[in-house]
Protein backbone atom coordinates (compact mmCIF):
# COMPACT_ATOMS: atom_id res chain seq x y z
CA UNK A 1 0.00 0.00 0.00
CA UNK A 2 1.07 3.46 -0.71
CA UNK A 3 2.10 5.45 2.19
CA UNK A 4 1.86 9.11 1.73
CA UNK A 5 4.51 11.32 4.23
CA UNK A 6 3.50 13.79 6.76
CA UNK A 7 5.99 15.59 6.89
CA UNK A 8 4.59 18.33 8.97
CA UNK A 9 3.70 15.84 12.06
CA UNK A 10 7.37 14.56 11.93
CA UNK A 11 9.24 18.47 12.22
CA UNK A 12 6.72 18.70 15.48
CA UNK A 13 3.08 19.75 14.39
CA UNK A 14 0.12 18.41 15.65
CA UNK A 15 -2.21 16.60 14.34
CA UNK A 16 -4.85 19.08 14.53
CA UNK A 17 -3.11 21.89 13.99
CA UNK A 18 -2.50 20.41 10.30
CA UNK A 19 -6.17 19.77 9.96
CA UNK A 20 -7.34 22.94 10.85
CA UNK A 21 -4.94 25.00 8.68
CA UNK A 22 -5.87 22.96 5.84
CA UNK A 23 -9.33 23.22 6.48
CA UNK A 24 -8.75 27.23 6.83
CA UNK A 25 -7.11 27.76 4.13
CA UNK A 26 -9.50 25.88 1.59
CA UNK A 27 -12.65 28.35 3.52
CA UNK A 28 -10.90 31.24 2.68
CA UNK A 29 -9.97 30.23 -0.73
CA UNK A 30 -13.67 29.64 -1.52
CA UNK A 31 -15.48 31.63 1.17
CA UNK A 32 -13.56 34.21 2.65
CA UNK A 33 -14.36 37.77 2.15
CA UNK A 34 -14.07 39.74 -1.07
CA UNK A 35 -10.16 40.61 -0.31
CA UNK A 36 -9.92 36.48 -0.37
CA UNK A 37 -11.99 34.32 -1.89
CA UNK A 38 -11.07 33.58 -5.28
CA UNK A 39 -14.29 31.11 -6.09
CA UNK A 40 -17.28 32.45 -7.36
CA UNK A 41 -20.66 30.40 -6.99
CA UNK A 42 -23.01 30.63 -9.98
CA UNK A 43 -27.06 29.92 -9.60
CA UNK A 44 -27.71 26.76 -8.40
CA UNK A 45 -24.97 24.70 -9.83
CA UNK A 46 -21.80 26.08 -11.07
CA UNK A 47 -19.04 28.47 -9.94
CA UNK A 48 -15.93 29.44 -11.10
CA UNK A 49 -12.55 30.24 -9.73
CA UNK A 50 -10.95 33.74 -10.61
CA UNK A 51 -7.30 34.57 -11.65
CA UNK A 52 -7.48 37.54 -9.13
CA UNK A 53 -4.59 39.79 -11.03
CA UNK A 54 -6.25 39.02 -14.53
CA UNK A 55 -10.17 39.28 -13.74
CA UNK A 56 -10.77 36.03 -15.78
CA UNK A 57 -11.25 32.31 -15.18
CA UNK A 58 -8.45 30.22 -16.79
CA UNK A 59 -8.12 26.28 -17.63
CA UNK A 60 -5.07 26.50 -14.84
CA UNK A 61 -7.58 27.60 -12.05
CA UNK A 62 -10.48 25.71 -12.84
CA UNK A 63 -8.78 22.85 -13.46
CA UNK A 64 -6.37 23.68 -10.12
CA UNK A 65 -9.68 24.45 -7.99
CA UNK A 66 -10.87 20.81 -8.81
CA UNK A 67 -8.06 18.83 -7.63
CA UNK A 68 -7.92 20.87 -4.70
CA UNK A 69 -12.14 19.47 -4.51
CA UNK A 70 -11.40 15.78 -5.01
CA UNK A 71 -8.38 16.14 -2.70
CA UNK A 72 -10.50 17.70 -0.11
CA UNK A 73 -13.64 15.89 -0.75
CA UNK A 74 -15.67 19.01 -1.48
CA UNK A 75 -18.07 16.98 -4.62
CA UNK A 76 -20.62 20.07 -4.66
CA UNK A 77 -17.77 22.62 -5.46
CA UNK A 78 -15.95 20.19 -7.83
CA UNK A 79 -19.14 19.29 -9.74
CA UNK A 80 -19.48 23.44 -9.84
CA UNK A 81 -16.36 24.11 -11.58
CA UNK A 82 -16.39 21.28 -13.60
CA UNK A 83 -20.01 22.10 -14.72
CA UNK A 84 -18.62 26.05 -15.68
CA UNK A 85 -16.06 25.08 -17.66
CA UNK A 86 -17.97 22.57 -19.15
CA UNK A 87 -20.35 25.32 -19.98
CA UNK A 88 -18.13 28.27 -20.84
CA UNK A 89 -14.81 27.03 -21.68
CA UNK A 90 -15.16 23.53 -23.49
CA UNK A 91 -15.05 24.12 -27.42
CA UNK A 92 -17.57 21.68 -29.75
CA UNK A 93 -16.64 23.64 -32.84
CA UNK A 94 -13.36 25.63 -34.77
CA UNK A 95 -10.19 24.77 -34.82
CA UNK A 96 -9.73 23.71 -31.30
CA UNK A 97 -13.16 21.61 -31.05
CA UNK A 98 -12.29 19.24 -28.23
CA UNK A 99 -10.24 21.46 -26.21
CA UNK A 100 -10.89 23.61 -23.29
CA UNK A 101 -10.54 27.82 -23.81
CA UNK A 102 -7.76 28.69 -21.77
CA UNK A 103 -8.91 31.92 -20.58
CA UNK A 104 -12.63 33.48 -20.13
CA UNK A 105 -14.08 36.54 -18.77
CA UNK A 106 -16.61 35.63 -15.58
CA UNK A 107 -19.64 36.16 -17.25
CA UNK A 108 -18.04 33.22 -19.43
CA UNK A 109 -17.25 35.32 -22.72
CA UNK A 110 -14.34 33.49 -23.96
CA UNK A 111 -11.14 35.58 -24.03
CA UNK A 112 -9.38 32.93 -25.94
CA UNK A 113 -10.37 30.52 -28.10
CA UNK A 114 -7.08 28.89 -28.04
CA UNK A 115 -6.13 25.92 -24.72
CA UNK A 116 -3.36 25.89 -23.06
CA UNK A 117 -2.43 21.58 -22.13
CA UNK A 118 -2.02 22.03 -18.20
CA UNK A 119 -5.32 23.37 -17.55
CA UNK A 120 -6.47 19.71 -19.83
CA UNK A 121 -4.12 17.60 -18.12
CA UNK A 122 -5.26 18.72 -14.63
CA UNK A 123 -8.81 18.44 -15.89
CA UNK A 124 -8.37 14.58 -16.73
CA UNK A 125 -6.29 13.86 -13.57
CA UNK A 126 -9.03 15.75 -11.40
CA UNK A 127 -11.90 13.86 -13.49
CA UNK A 128 -10.31 10.21 -12.85
CA UNK A 129 -9.64 10.53 -8.93
CA UNK A 130 -13.19 12.21 -8.61
CA UNK A 131 -13.81 8.66 -10.30
CA UNK A 132 -12.79 7.16 -7.70
CA UNK A 133 -13.60 8.67 -4.97
CA UNK A 134 -17.28 9.32 -6.17
CA UNK A 135 -17.78 7.18 -8.52
CA UNK A 136 -19.48 8.00 -11.88
CA UNK A 137 -23.03 9.42 -12.41
CA UNK A 138 -24.82 10.18 -15.66
CA UNK A 139 -23.46 12.29 -18.79
CA UNK A 140 -21.61 14.96 -17.70
CA UNK A 141 -20.62 14.02 -14.24
CA UNK A 142 -19.14 10.80 -15.96
CA UNK A 143 -16.08 11.73 -14.78
CA UNK A 144 -13.78 8.90 -16.03
CA UNK A 145 -15.40 8.72 -19.96
CA UNK A 146 -14.65 12.43 -19.99
CA UNK A 147 -11.00 12.08 -18.63
CA UNK A 148 -10.53 9.47 -21.01
CA UNK A 149 -12.22 11.60 -23.77
CA UNK A 150 -9.92 15.16 -23.03
CA UNK A 151 -7.09 12.35 -23.00
CA UNK A 152 -7.67 11.06 -26.27
CA UNK A 153 -8.07 14.13 -27.45
CA UNK A 154 -5.11 15.71 -26.39
CA UNK A 155 -2.68 13.22 -28.39
CA UNK A 156 -4.86 12.37 -31.57
CA UNK A 157 -5.87 15.82 -32.44
CA UNK A 158 -3.25 15.87 -34.67
CA UNK A 159 -4.02 15.30 -38.66
CA UNK A 160 -3.99 16.46 -41.88
CA UNK A 161 -5.15 20.26 -42.94
CA UNK A 162 -6.01 23.09 -40.78
CA UNK A 163 -5.60 20.39 -37.50
CA UNK A 164 -2.64 19.05 -38.33
CA UNK A 165 0.29 18.77 -35.26
CA UNK A 166 -2.54 20.48 -32.90
CA UNK A 167 -1.62 17.58 -30.05
CA UNK A 168 -0.77 18.64 -26.99
CA UNK A 169 1.71 16.20 -26.82
CA UNK A 170 4.48 16.10 -28.94
CA UNK A 171 4.48 12.76 -30.55
CA UNK A 172 8.23 12.37 -31.41
CA UNK A 173 9.50 12.75 -28.26
CA UNK A 174 6.31 12.69 -25.72
CA UNK A 175 6.68 15.89 -24.47
CA UNK A 176 4.29 18.26 -23.67
CA UNK A 177 3.50 21.01 -25.74
CA UNK A 178 3.35 25.18 -24.50
CA UNK A 179 0.32 24.89 -26.70
CA UNK A 180 -0.76 22.55 -29.25
CA UNK A 181 0.91 25.14 -32.33
CA UNK A 182 4.35 25.42 -30.09
CA UNK A 183 7.26 23.73 -31.21
CA UNK A 184 8.51 24.34 -27.46
CA UNK A 185 7.40 23.74 -23.37
CA UNK A 186 7.42 24.66 -20.33
CA UNK A 187 8.51 22.66 -17.43
CA UNK A 188 6.18 23.29 -14.78
CA UNK A 189 3.54 21.66 -17.12
CA UNK A 190 5.61 18.24 -17.04
CA UNK A 191 3.72 15.99 -14.64
CA UNK A 192 4.79 12.26 -14.58
CA UNK A 193 3.08 11.64 -11.66
CA UNK A 194 -0.06 12.23 -13.86
CA UNK A 195 0.97 10.80 -16.61
CA UNK A 196 1.50 7.26 -14.62
CA UNK A 197 -2.40 7.47 -13.37
CA UNK A 198 -3.03 8.23 -17.29
CA UNK A 199 -1.41 5.16 -17.83
CA UNK A 200 -3.57 2.93 -16.31
CA UNK A 201 -6.90 4.65 -16.51
CA UNK A 202 -6.76 5.79 -20.01
CA UNK A 203 -8.05 4.11 -23.21
CA UNK A 204 -6.09 0.93 -23.37
CA UNK A 205 -4.63 1.71 -26.75
CA UNK A 206 -3.19 4.86 -25.36
CA UNK A 207 -1.87 4.10 -22.06
CA UNK A 208 2.00 2.52 -23.94
CA UNK A 209 2.20 6.48 -24.59
CA UNK A 210 1.53 7.93 -21.28
CA UNK A 211 3.82 5.76 -19.80
CA UNK A 212 6.51 6.89 -22.15
CA UNK A 213 5.24 10.28 -21.37
CA UNK A 214 6.17 10.12 -17.66
CA UNK A 215 9.64 8.49 -18.70
CA UNK A 216 10.13 11.14 -21.31
CA UNK A 217 8.96 13.97 -19.08
CA UNK A 218 11.37 12.72 -15.99
CA UNK A 219 14.76 12.48 -18.63
CA UNK A 220 13.57 16.15 -19.69
CA UNK A 221 13.46 17.96 -16.55
CA UNK A 222 17.38 16.44 -16.15
CA UNK A 223 17.77 18.91 -19.06
CA UNK A 224 16.01 21.77 -17.80
CA UNK A 225 16.89 22.52 -14.76
CA UNK A 226 20.63 23.96 -14.06
CA UNK A 227 23.01 21.40 -12.57
CA UNK A 228 24.15 23.92 -10.21
CA UNK A 229 21.01 25.96 -8.84
CA UNK A 230 18.67 23.46 -9.90
CA UNK A 231 16.62 26.22 -11.83
CA UNK A 232 14.60 26.04 -14.62
CA UNK A 233 13.26 28.80 -17.17
CA UNK A 234 9.37 29.51 -17.90
CA UNK A 235 9.87 27.90 -21.41
CA UNK A 236 12.34 26.01 -23.19
CA UNK A 237 12.92 24.35 -25.74
CA UNK A 238 12.76 20.11 -25.86
CA UNK A 239 16.70 19.95 -25.39
CA UNK A 240 15.84 21.56 -22.11
CA UNK A 241 17.63 24.56 -23.43
CA UNK A 242 16.17 27.98 -22.49
CA UNK A 243 14.02 29.76 -25.05
CA UNK A 244 15.65 32.48 -26.09
CA UNK A 245 12.67 34.50 -28.48
CA UNK A 246 9.60 34.90 -27.17
CA UNK A 247 6.21 36.98 -26.78
CA UNK A 248 6.76 36.50 -22.84
CA UNK A 249 9.52 38.66 -21.65
CA UNK A 250 10.10 36.46 -18.63
CA UNK A 251 10.61 33.11 -20.73
CA UNK A 252 14.20 32.69 -20.48
CA UNK A 253 13.94 33.42 -16.92
CA UNK A 254 13.01 31.44 -13.51
CA UNK A 255 9.39 33.49 -13.27
CA UNK A 256 6.05 32.65 -12.41
CA UNK A 257 5.52 29.15 -14.15
CA UNK A 258 8.58 28.00 -13.25
CA UNK A 259 8.09 27.53 -9.17
CA UNK A 260 5.89 25.11 -9.97
CA UNK A 261 8.19 22.51 -10.86
CA UNK A 262 10.14 21.85 -8.13
CA UNK A 263 6.77 21.14 -6.47
CA UNK A 264 5.70 18.81 -8.81
CA UNK A 265 9.23 16.99 -9.18
CA UNK A 266 8.50 16.27 -5.01
CA UNK A 267 4.74 15.40 -5.56
CA UNK A 268 6.36 12.81 -8.26
CA UNK A 269 9.39 11.22 -5.79
CA UNK A 270 7.02 11.02 -3.42
CA UNK A 271 4.00 9.02 -5.15
CA UNK A 272 6.58 7.07 -7.40
CA UNK A 273 10.25 7.19 -6.33
CA UNK A 274 11.21 6.25 -10.15
CA UNK A 275 14.52 8.74 -9.92
CA UNK A 276 16.74 9.52 -7.42
CA UNK A 277 17.79 12.42 -9.20
CA UNK A 278 14.93 14.05 -7.45
CA UNK A 279 15.82 14.64 -3.91
CA UNK A 280 18.86 16.10 -4.92
CA UNK A 281 17.31 18.48 -7.52
CA UNK A 282 14.79 19.53 -4.07
CA UNK A 283 17.95 20.53 -2.25
CA UNK A 284 19.84 21.95 -4.99
CA UNK A 285 16.54 24.84 -5.20
CA UNK A 286 16.51 25.21 -1.27
CA UNK A 287 20.36 25.66 -1.42
CA UNK A 288 20.26 28.17 -4.11
CA UNK A 289 17.28 30.19 -2.08
CA UNK A 290 19.10 30.15 1.21
CA UNK A 291 22.39 31.30 -0.28
CA UNK A 292 20.84 33.81 -2.34
CA UNK A 293 19.75 36.12 0.89
CA UNK A 294 18.88 39.05 0.54
CA UNK A 295 17.73 38.67 -3.20
CA UNK A 296 15.95 35.90 -2.60
CA UNK A 297 12.68 37.77 -3.77
CA UNK A 298 14.54 39.24 -6.87
CA UNK A 299 13.86 37.19 -10.13
CA UNK A 300 17.08 35.03 -11.54
CA UNK A 301 18.26 33.37 -14.86
CA UNK A 302 18.33 29.30 -14.40
CA UNK A 303 21.83 29.94 -14.25
CA UNK A 304 21.83 31.95 -10.95
CA UNK A 305 22.47 35.01 -11.82
CA UNK A 306 19.77 37.97 -10.46
CA UNK A 307 18.18 40.87 -12.81
CA UNK A 308 17.21 43.75 -10.58
CA UNK A 309 13.46 42.68 -10.80
CA UNK A 310 11.43 42.00 -8.05
CA UNK A 311 9.22 38.46 -8.19
CA UNK A 312 5.45 38.94 -8.86
CA UNK A 313 4.76 35.93 -6.66
CA UNK A 314 6.99 35.41 -3.42
CA UNK A 315 4.32 33.66 -1.57
CA UNK A 316 4.88 30.79 -4.03
CA UNK A 317 8.55 30.46 -3.98
CA UNK A 318 8.41 29.94 -0.46
CA UNK A 319 5.40 27.47 -0.66
CA UNK A 320 6.70 25.50 -3.50
CA UNK A 321 10.19 25.74 -1.88
CA UNK A 322 8.95 24.20 1.06
CA UNK A 323 7.05 21.61 -0.42
CA UNK A 324 10.74 20.50 -2.20
CA UNK A 325 11.27 19.38 1.46
CA UNK A 326 9.17 16.09 0.70
CA UNK A 327 11.69 14.74 -1.01
CA UNK A 328 14.92 16.95 0.05
CA UNK A 329 14.63 14.90 3.29
CA UNK A 330 15.27 11.75 1.93
CA UNK A 331 19.17 11.12 1.75
CA UNK A 332 20.11 14.41 3.01
CA UNK A 333 22.84 14.82 5.18
CA UNK A 334 22.75 16.75 8.66
CA UNK A 335 23.06 20.34 7.31
CA UNK A 336 20.36 19.43 4.10
CA UNK A 337 18.16 18.01 6.34
CA UNK A 338 18.15 20.98 9.36
CA UNK A 339 17.36 23.24 6.05
CA UNK A 340 14.36 21.67 4.63
CA UNK A 341 12.97 21.21 8.31
CA UNK A 342 13.40 24.75 9.08
CA UNK A 343 11.48 25.77 5.75
CA UNK A 344 8.93 23.29 6.79
CA UNK A 345 8.33 25.02 9.97
CA UNK A 346 8.52 28.77 8.68
CA UNK A 347 6.00 27.71 6.01
CA UNK A 348 3.41 26.43 8.26
CA UNK A 349 3.12 29.81 10.08
CA UNK A 350 3.08 31.41 6.30
CA UNK A 351 -0.43 33.38 6.04
CA UNK A 352 -2.40 33.39 3.06
CA UNK A 353 -1.69 36.32 0.43
CA UNK A 354 -4.21 38.94 0.24
CA UNK A 355 -5.07 41.19 -2.64
CA UNK A 356 -4.55 41.59 -5.80
CA UNK A 357 -1.98 38.51 -6.33
CA UNK A 358 -3.24 35.95 -4.06
CA UNK A 359 -5.04 33.50 -6.88
CA UNK A 360 -1.19 31.76 -8.07
CA UNK A 361 0.25 32.31 -4.38
CA UNK A 362 -2.37 30.95 -2.51
CA UNK A 363 -3.22 27.89 -4.75
CA UNK A 364 0.68 27.14 -4.87
CA UNK A 365 0.44 27.24 -0.80
CA UNK A 366 -2.33 25.27 -0.37
CA UNK A 367 -1.57 22.58 -3.00
CA UNK A 368 1.95 22.77 -0.57
CA UNK A 369 0.10 21.95 2.33
CA UNK A 370 -1.66 18.85 1.69
CA UNK A 371 1.48 17.55 -0.11
CA UNK A 372 3.37 18.47 3.67
CA UNK A 373 0.60 17.07 5.28
CA UNK A 374 0.35 13.69 3.29
CA UNK A 375 -2.89 14.85 2.06
CA UNK A 376 -2.55 15.15 -1.79
CA UNK A 377 -2.69 11.54 -2.75
CA UNK A 378 -3.75 9.45 -5.54
CA UNK A 379 -7.31 8.26 -5.62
Amino acid sequence: MREYRNVFAEVGIPEADIAKKLESAFNTMFYGSDDERVYHPVGDDMGYIEDTGNIDARTEGMSYGMMLCVQLGKKEEFDRIWKWSMTYMYMTEGRHAGYFAWSCKPDGTKNSHGPAPDGEEYFAAALLMASSRWGDGDGLYNYSEWARTILRDCIHRGGDGEKAGLTMWEPSNHLIKFVPESPYTDASYHLPHFYEIFAERSDPEDRAFWAEAAKASREYLHKACHPKTGLCSDYANYDGSVLEHSFNPHAGLHYSDSYRTVYNIALDWSWNKADPWQPEECRRVQKFFEEAGDKRDLVPHPDGTFTDETAMHPVAIRATEAAASLAALDGANAEEKARAERLVKEFFEMPLRTGKRRYYDNFLQIFSLLMLSGSYRIY
